[in-house]
């Protein structure tokens, strides 16, 4: 709205007026439209990247698929084999929770008797 209203010919004051914003803040975004073509209300990345790529994570389905009584340890330690950023175990666990894999417990159950069988 900032942009359009100055390409229309009003002035900062203006558009400060029309719009509700400052003077500075009509001023900030009409120069970085200008400088960068883009404007500030825009999504930021922030925050850590992932070490663990789509990439990685294709092989790392592959990994579970090949052998799926794996421990969290054996995922890691196969994982960073052949890797030159190596991850740890609790990234392991994040991006195994982030492709949908939960971890699981097998059932005690009784050794059947012969009797029984």
């Amino acid at each position: 709205m900032v942009v359009g209203a100055r390409r229309a010919g009003l002035s900062i004051s203006q558009s400060a007026q029309l719009l509700g914003f400052s003077r500075t803040t009509i001023s900030r975004v009409y120069k970085e439209w200008c400088e960068k073509g883009k404007t500030s209300s825009m999504p930021q990345s922030c925050g850590r990247k992932c070490l663990v790529d789509a990439r990685g994570q294709r092989r790392m389905g592959r990994l579970i698929q090949a052998d799926r009584r794996a421990t969290l340890t054996e995922i890691t330690t196969r994982y960073n084999q052949g890797m030159q950023k190596s991850i740890c175990e609790a990234t392991t666990r994040t991006t195994l929770r982030r492709m949908g894999y939960n971890s699981r417990r097998p059932h005690r159950v009784p050794l059947i008797s012969t009797t029984n069988r």
